[in-house]
């Protein structure tokens, strides 16, 4: 019984595969700068079944204590009356080994930044979707997915919307033993590749890692003695390498 019972696991486990659809949305972080109204996102499948993507677009507000939380876009029927980021198309059909793009559009008032999560959910196909494809062509791809082992994989990025006057203007406080760099302008600027190495040893670094600084906030880290920081400091196009030494 035993020995049976390890066959069938065995046969389970050994199960062909098929990948199906694997969609790759390219960088996880986007930016609509000052002088954009539109946005061109691509979306690639590597895999080797056609993939059904819905875009969804929720918006990030943040409350008073800092927390984000995600709501939906409410678009009016009437264009005029929008305010928010949308998606055209929000339904793509993206053919295996292809791409696809849909465009972010904003719309409203441009005052003050805005910060969108943009999910990009693989889907299989049902009426209610919207997909221009037939009953047939959906009983027939449902199958399909089903003769394998599939796990579709979405992605959910973060689009930023600069206001329309984006302003920088980043402050550093430093001291022996702290160093603090302030947001003072009116929208989003990065710390980007930032790592910690030892001044002994060049190979001996911290994770590399990336932050935004929202206006207003400030990026900061404690100095340990004998490590050295490297990072770049990006506002809009302009982009900076900085380092930090503590002996």
């Amino acid at each position: 019984m035993n020995r049976l019972f390890l066959l069938g696991l065995l046969s389970v486990f050994c199960l062909p595969a098929q990948a199906g659809p694997q969609i790759n949305v390219g960088t996880v972080y986007d930016y609509l700068e000052a002088g954009q109204s539109t946005y061109l996102k691509r979306v690639f499948n590597s895999g080797d079944a056609t993939a059904f993507v819905k875009v969804n677009v929720l918006e990030i507000i943040y409350g008073a204590d800092g927390t984000p939380q995600e709501v939906a876009v409410e678009n009016a029927a009437d264009g005029a009356s929008r305010n928010g980021l949308m998606a055209s198309p929000a339904r793509l059909i993206v053919p295996a080994q292809g791409m696809q793009g849909t465009r972010l559009l904003y719309m409203g008032e441009r005052d003050r930044e805005r910060y969108f999560r943009v999910r990009f959910v693989p889907v299989v196909p049902e009426k209610e979707d919207e997909f221009t494809v037939s009953g047939e062509e959906r009983e027939a791809y449902k199958k399909t997915l089903t003769a394998g082992v599939n796990v579709m994989t979405g992605f959910g990025t973060v689009f930023f919307v600069r206001p329309k006057d984006a302003r920088f203007a980043t402050s550093v406080n430093e001291t022996a033993s702290r160093y603090e760099l302030r947001n003072d302008g009116n929208t989003v600027v990065i710390i980007d590749e930032f790592k910690s190495c030892s001044l002994s040893n060049e190979t001996e670094c911290g994770a590399t890692t990336k932050h935004h600084v929202l206006a207003g906030k400030a990026f900061a880290f404690d100095k340990e003695k004998g490590r050295e920081y490297r990072f770049f400091l990006i506002e809009g196009a302009d982009k900076k390498a900085l380092k930090v030494v503590s002996r």
